[in-house]
């Protein structure tokens, strides 16, 4: 008898279990499958710290969570409808976030006695029998064992074959939501089509997960999630950092600029190596330096040198490349910092996200430093902005920090591919010779955007000093003359503060133009606002929100739309730190509400709040 299908309009399944039980491999399988039929989605991918913690501890849980859904979402989900539990640890670490009656899914070998006490139960007590969990829809397999009676065939260790478990779930919740397998059997056939018993375990295991839910009788529904009414065009699902990657190559390709990658591996930015080293097609080049002064000091040679320079790190690293940013911006070449956040400080929570390092942007560099700094909303809003700030780096002369996060960098969601004619153009003026009537060449002689002309090592007659002491106005020369310093810290500050002509306005994502309140944005912040907000506006509330991309320069009509506003909110996943700059530049009496916890803001905390201040 065929089990009925439920039509649902959205799902959040949280996948969670040791850090060697292929949970982001299962998530990110699933939410591809997600993307191909149509829904949109959002994804929060949850790591552990440690490279390896013990395994069924606490500390050594892993998570993948998934918001699919036939409407347009904006956050991962606030609770889940459903929890993958491999062990007793994923279930003790998770169950906070399940919904009242929300389904439990738990490999049975994963709650012996020996899982019970790493995941710090009492002696005796097991969840899954002391009725503790009434609440919700418990359904109790023993994924190993099947897993194995599945495999049993292969020559393989049982070690290796319990490392297919979770392809077992995959198959699983592919019956369970009426998903076709034929996409993963191809990646699966890609990844290991030379490692054979490796290919057949897993194919066995995911068509053995599928065929379990149609022979099990414990469940008597299962569920589809219509295609999304998505905007048309072509779709992919994208992570953040690899979003990133094709805006660099892209800004390579428009400027015609080579693209030079000068990096030290950091969690959370490291993908972005791996990912543009796979690129050397278009000339990309990538070097994984011993260190991150050596790396960011690379990336100033090739920009000094005529390319698309870049460098990319997380909150410890940038630190650790302030001084050498001071030498850039001394040299004012264009130069792209790149800082995926995580929490800090020190070595902090490298796993988990955080808005950590927006003063660091501001004013973390010795001297008077100022940067322009860039930000990026969503994962697919990476590529734009990445853009943007090559733009501004290659057409003013400056390095510029991009900032992303853990949150937006591991996350996915659908992409629609952007063609060039989307792009803005990037417009690259070598200096090659010197101007008629020119008799010598001035490094430091500035256009009407005060930017000094860009000329490549070797042109003949333009010869020019670079070094990090100070210069002197127009020829370049060193000077330590004390007029000519105060003039040249204010004419890089003036050269800064004039990049907000040539950037957009800022507009309102939602809501009046006027009205009690306004709640302003950076960074992966975006989604949990976008949806509080709407939930708000929809039951007549005057609310409105604005993100913001260009976080220096602001946008020239930023204060007035501040202005509008009986109040202002300001939600950021730090301690507050955008909320200081917005009181020092604009005088105003902004609210702030932050989160320190590793993770983000959820819509359902933030529409509490503003509904408190309204």
């Amino acid at each position: 008898m065929a089990v009925p299908t439920q039509v649902v309009e959205d799902v959040v399944i949280k996948f969670a279990g040791d850090s060697g039980d292929g949970m982001q491999l299962t998530g990110s399988q699933f939410t591809n499958n997600t993307a191909l039929i149509g829904n949109d989605l959002s994804t929060f991918p949850d790591f552990p710290a440690e490279i390896r913690a013990p395994q069924g501890t606490l500390p050594g849980v892993s998570g993948y969570q998934l918001h699919f859904s036939s409407q347009r979402i904006y956050t991962p989900g606030d609770s889940c409808d459903v929890l993958v539990a491999m062990n007793a640890a994923a279930l003790k670490v998770n169950i906070k976030s399940l919904k009242k009656s929300g389904i439990i899914i738990a490999n049975s070998d994963g709650f012996d006695s020996k899982n019970l006490r790493l995941a710090n139960y009492p002696e005796g007590v097991n969840p899954l029998e002391d009725h503790s969990l009434d609440n919700y829809q418990v359904y109790t397999i023993d994924i190993t064992k099947l897993t194995r009676e599945a495999l049993k065939d292969i020559q393989m260790g049982v070690k290796e074959k319990d490392r297919a478990k979770n392809m077992f779930v995959l198959g699983f919740l592919y019956w369970l939501y009426n998903r076709d397998i034929s996409h993963t059997v191809s990646f699966l056939n890609d990844k290991f089509g030379k490692k054979t018993e490796i290919l057949e375990s897993n194919l066995k295991a995911l068509h053995a997960g599928y065929n379990y839910g149609d022979t099990i009788e414990a469940f008597t529904t299962r569920y589809k999630v219509e295609k999304a009414k998505l905007p048309p065009g072509n779709y992919r699902s994208i992570t953040g950092n690899t979003a990133l990657t094709y805006g660099l190559i892209a800004a390579s390709e428009i400027s015609k600029l080579p693209l030079f990658l000068g990096s030290y591996p950091i969690t959370p930015a490291s993908d972005i190596l791996h990912e543009l080293a796979r690129y050397k097609n278009f000339g990309v080049r990538t070097f994984q330096a011993e260190d991150e002064i050596a790396a960011i000091t690379s990336a100033i040679g090739a920009a000094y040198g005529g390319s698309l320079g870049i460098t990319t790190t997380s909150g410890p690293g940038m630190a650790l490349k302030a001084e050498a940013m001071g030498l850039a911006l001394m040299l004012e070449i264009p130069l792209l910092i790149i800082d995926i956040q995580r929490g800090g400080p020190s070595t902090g929570l490298p796993t988990k996200t955080e808005q950590s390092d927006l003063l660091q942007a501001y004013y973390g560099r010795n001297g008077e430093s100022p940067l322009p700094v860039v930000s990026a909303s969503t994962p697919s809003d990476c590529f734009f902005a990445v853009y943007e700030a090559a733009r501004i780096a290659v057409q003013h002369m400056t390095p510029v920090i991009f900032l992303s996060d853990g949150y937006i960098a591991n996350g996915a969601e659908p992409w629609r591919y952007p063609t060039t004619a989307d792009l803005d153009p990037i417009e690259v003026h070598f200096k090659t010779k010197l101007d008629e009537g020119e008799e010598k060449f001035l490094p430091y002689k500035r256009d009407e955007k005060l930017v000094r002309p860009w000329a490549i090592p070797g042109s003949a007659g333009l010869e020019h000093r670079i070094g990090g002491l100070e210069k002197e106005d127009v020829t370049g020369n060193v000077s330590y003359e004390a007029d000519n310093h105060e003039h040249m810290v204010k004419t890089r500050q003036a050269k800064v503060d004039k990049i907000a002509d040539y950037i957009p306005l800022q507009t309102l994502d939602s809501g009046p133009e006027k009205g009690d309140l306004l709640v302003l944005g950076w960074g992966s912040t975006y989604g949990a606002i976008k949806s509080a907000v709407a939930e708000l506006q929809n039951k007549g509330k005057s609310v409105a929100h604005a993100h913001l991309r260009y976080i220096r320069p602001f946008p020239r009509n930023l204060g007035d739309i501040l202005k509008n506003y009986k109040k202002v909110l300001i939600p950021e996943i730090n301690n507050g730190q955008l909320i200081k700059i917005i009181r020092d530049k604009y005088m105003i009496d902004a609210v702030a509400y932050n989160k320190i916890k590793g993770v983000p803001i959820t819509r359902g905390e933030l529409a509490h709040v503003i509904s408190e201040m309204l």
